[in-house]
């Protein structure tokens, strides 16, 4: 699996990066001892790492109604929708680990309607698979669902957020051929 190319675009050497970049994935690796492959790969084009990770970070490291592990359950469901090898087998990882369940991100990712989740977190992947899939079919009883469920219009606003983002997340790894870290498989299993 090593001998693979992470992507079918160039992917620059750490010490050809910019300084705040570089700075970031060296940050990265010392807490995770490794550097996800999904930073090599987005570094290609500079401007737009930097654009991707300010809204990554604006969307997943938030406080708010939904918890990391909610968000994390919404990249790896929708993301399994889109078939993105990477953000399912990375997220999902990181899903098991705040989740603290080792069930958690198989069960979500190949079919949320019979994980282990509740029905709250149900109503919320079903919003987000909808925006995902079908965004056009947005209407006012999925507020009212949602809303019955306990979630505000910034939490609606957020699954919707996620959902779309991570759509062109989806997109583009499946594009550059982005391989998951081999690391990313036996995270907190």
């Amino acid at each position: 699996m090593t001998d693979q190319p992470i992507s079918r675009f160039p992917v620059p050497a750490l010490g050809e990066l910019p300084e705040d970049i570089r700075s970031r994935l060296e940050a990265v690796q010392e807490k995770s001892g490794f550097i996800p492959n999904v930073f090599l790969t987005l570094a290609y084009r500079p401007d737009e790492f930097r654009a991707f990770m300010a809204y990554h970070d604006a969307l997943m490291e938030k406080p708010g109604n939904l918890t990391k592990a909610e968000r994390e359950m919404i990249v790896v469901a929708t993301s399994a929708a889109n078939q993105c090898q990477y953000c399912v087998i990375a997220h999902g990882a990181i899903l098991r680990i705040r989740a603290k369940n080792p069930l958690i991100a198989d069960q979500v990712a190949i079919n949320y309607r019979k994980a282990d989740i509740t029905p709250r977190q149900k109503a919320m992947i079903d919003f987000g698979m909808k925006v995902s899939q079908a965004a056009y079919e947005v209407g006012e009883e999925d507020f009212t669902t949602l809303g019955a469920h306990g979630f505000t219009e910034d939490d609606i606003w957020d699954i919707a957020a996620i959902s779309a983002f991570f759509g062109m997340s989806n997109r583009m790894a499946n594009v550059t051929a982005m391989r998951p870290n081999a690391e990313f498989f036996a995270m907190a299993r």
